[in-house]
């Protein structure tokens, strides 16, 4: 316990929860300042004042007495940094200050800084993951009455974070800044929980039938959630992803049980294709091969980083269309342990190139496979 006290969510808790103290320790927050906002919406000042007044708003809640020590701690974290992908988003676009995609940026930028400086943060994956998420969709419960399909966005956020967290977190958002619309985001806010209450997913996910129902309806827009739909799917197919030197090819080694494996990399040293070369004819090769496999419905394994959700899903998609079941594996390895691996590698890999990898890395979801498996120690299991 006490190690854990030293990372970021003992020291929110022992900072008394006050932004200011926590930013002394974990200087990354400082980025927030100066960041100018759209005064219609935000009156109050720039990033960090907003995110300040956010997180007194937090504890005045009368829900928040009610959550447990660890979710105090992170609900409180998520709200210190639920605009930390505004830096890098904010713009002055026809005289009005925007940040298109801050949320989605700040999913990245977030779990990146946990990432890298993991012995600081000292937060579990699960931790780190959670908070991530909660970032990702704080804009959710103010906006999810505009999306085109509003069953469908809760049902994905239900995935990955507690939509009771969600509420309050955008609560607080909404009481922590000085608009000309003041109540309105707090309403949509109340919109948000009867409805989730309503689809029976505020506390869980929603139990789908089987694996196949869940896969089939995030995947198509006709599909009713409590549908319970017959499996036809004939063989398995196991997509890799993680940044490089996460231990893949160990975990395939370990667990491949000799099956084929369509390794990038390989067919890249086969092709004698330099890494700073298009990747082109290399993913081409390598779809014809996975092709032969899929019509004969050979189990094999995809060894890739796939990094991006759009790079996994046109694969799950081409692997599905042939009826296979498709088990996503994802890796990962210590930022540390990855960099003393790079260094011992024969070729080894640009650092730059790997820093980029990382602030790329878009964490595979819940629903995106079958099966979704985390592993984040690669080394022990």
């Amino acid at each position: 316990m006490k190690e854990r006290e030293q990372g970021i969510l003992g020291w929110v808790r022992e900072s008394g929860f006050l932004l200011d103290r926590v930013a002394e320790r974990y200087p990354e927050l400082n980025l927030l300042k100066g960041v100018q906002q759209n005064p219609h919406y935000h009156r109050e000042g720039d990033v960090y004042v907003h995110t300040k007044r956010v997180c007194g708003e937090l504890l005045k809640l009368p829900q928040w007495d009610q959550l447990t020590s660890q979710d105090q701690e992170m609900l409180f974290l998520a709200a210190a940094f639920h605009d930390i992908g505004k830096p890098a988003c904010t713009k002055l676009q026809d005289g009005r200050w925007t940040s298109p995609k801050h949320t989605i940026v700040g999913e990245r930028v977030f779990r990146a800084m946990a990432y890298r400086g993991a012995s600081r943060f000292k937060m579990t994956f699960w931790e780190r993951e959670r908070v991530a998420k909660l970032v990702r969709f704080h804009g959710l419960p103010a906006w999810f009455w505009k999306k085109k399909r509003m069953d469908y966005d809760l049902y994905r956020a239900a995935e990955t974070v507690p939509l009771g967290l969600l509420y309050l977190l955008a609560k607080a958002d909404a009481r922590g800044r000085i608009s000309d619309e003041p109540g309105e985001l707090e309403e949509h806010g109340e919109l948000f929980a009867d409805y989730g209450k309503e689809l029976g997913i505020w506390e869980k996910p929603f139990d789908f039938a089987n694996a196949y129902t869940r896969y089939q309806y995030f995947h198509k827009e006709d599909l009713l959630p409590g549908a319970a739909l017959f499996d036809p799917t004939e063989f398995d197919v196991w997509m890799m992803a993680g940044v490089p030197l996460s231990g893949k090819d160990t975990w395939i080694e370990k667990n491949g049980g000799g099956r084929p494996v369509i390794s990038l990399d390989e067919i890249r040293e086969e092709l004698g294709i330099s890494p700073k070369e298009g990747s082109g004819k290399v993913v081409n090769l390598a779809v014809s091969r996975a092709r032969a496999l899929l019509r004969n419905k050979e189990p094999f394994i995809w060894n890739a980083t796939n990094l991006t959700q759009e790079i996994r899903q046109k694969l799950c998609g081409l692997f599905a269309g042939y009826g296979a079941r498709v088990h996503m594996i994802y890796l990962e390895a210590p930022y540390e342990e990855l960099l003393r691996r790079n260094q011992i590698r024969p070729r080894q890999i640009p650092e730059p190139v790997l820093e980029k990898m990382i602030d790329k890395l878009e964490m595979p979801e819940t629903w995106e496979g079958h099966e979704v498996k985390y592993i984040p120690q690669a080394d022990s299991e």
